[in-house]
């Protein structure tokens, strides 16, 4: 589950937290946008519900510098020893340059050096590394996890994929239909195969953000999900993801429109099935249904972000649970 939940205060959310262990949840991952930051979340979950898997999809690579990322991994693996995948990705020019006011620029080469230091820098050993886009300087670690700490690697497209696989434990995945899943593993396996870290048992874990409405109304949710889907595909990465998948044809109406300034007009020309590719609705059973698709495609870890348009939201949650489909 994707959490915190929206709408309601952190300190108020213990309840939720324990209650997503009972609906048979197994896992708690973070984002980092607008909205609270990718850790305090997950220190909370920590406590409140500690058999919680906890992870974060994403933490920017470029918004932190690199000793404190690694003082952030390393305080919340300590926090919940065993427990917790440190999620990294470039994020996009609009959080990292437009609110950050950081260059996006080389997102590859910062992605690859900040999996790199963190390497280096849980193990506890003094850092004296130059990384490529930043070098780092008789740096210790002064919470070394008692474990290793996954890192995965959000990827959109080859060569972030097959770096996912080649010096992460897995990838992030976003904004995709269960058939696109086929498409962009393989890439991850591809990289894996090239890897050359000692005790490397090959096996990456496919973490998936997926969109669920569960709403059988499907005018009022794809009316929601038009929304989120202008909003994100109009970014140009996510732009070039879906050319690449092969949606281009389909989405170049919305973004000549969208460029021209009438986003009204932009909305309306997404096709429903584009829609319907990228959010799963429809009623909490048929939403199981299509999330178990991810699964059979390739996604060992499906993250719901639960987006309650015209549903309650803890209702939802407690409908699209692992018991209620039991």
């Amino acid at each position: 589950m994707t959490v915190p939940f929206g709408g309601v205060p952190l300190h108020a959310q213990r309840e939720w937290f324990e209650e997503l262990v009972d609906l048979g949840y197994t896992d708690a991952w973070s984002a980092e946008s607008d909205g609270a930051d990718g850790f305090t979340p997950l220190a909370l979950a920590s406590v409140w519900a500690p058999t919680l898997r906890l992870g974060t999809a994403i933490i920017p690579a470029f918004t932190r510098g690199p000793a404190c990322m690694a003082q952030s991994v390393g305080s919340l693996a300590q926090a919940a020893p065993g427990r917790f995948a440190i999620g990294l990705g470039s994020s996009s020019n609009v959080i990292v340059e437009g609110w950050n006011g950081i260059p996006f620029e080389e997102p590859y080469q910062q992605v690859q050096a900040m999996v790199r230091f963190l390497r280096d820098a849980m193990t506890g050993e003094k850092v004296t590394r130059d990384y490529g886009r930043f070098s780092v300087r008789s740096f210790r670690l002064g919470v070394v996890p008692p474990e290793p700490v996954p890192i995965l690697v959000a990827a959109l497209r080859e060569g972030m994929l097959r770096l996912a696989g080649r010096e992460g434990d897995g990838a992030i995945l976003n904004w995709l239909s269960p058939a696109d899943v086929a498409q962009v593993t393989p890439h991850v396996a591809e990289g894996a195969a090239r890897s050359t870290r000692e005790s490397d048992t090959g096996e990456r874990e496919i973490a998936a953000r997926i969109f669920v409405i569960p709403n059988p109304d499907a005018e009022v949710a794809r009316g929601a999900a038009r929304r989120m889907i202008a909003a994100y595909l109009n970014v140009p990465v996510y732009a070039s993801f879906h050319e690449w998948l092969g949606r281009g044809d389909d989405l170049k109406p919305m973004w000549d429109l969208w460029s021209a300034g009438d986003r009204k007009a932009a909305l309306d020309a997404i096709p429903d099935h584009v829609v319907d590719d990228l959010v799963v609705h429809g009623d909490p059973a048929a939403c199981r249904e299509t999330i178990a698709a991810y699964v059979e495609n390739g996604v060992t870890t499906p993250v719901l972000a639960v987006l309650p348009f015209g549903v309650d939201m803890r209702e939802s949650i407690r409908a699209l649970s692992p018991s209620a489909g039991s």
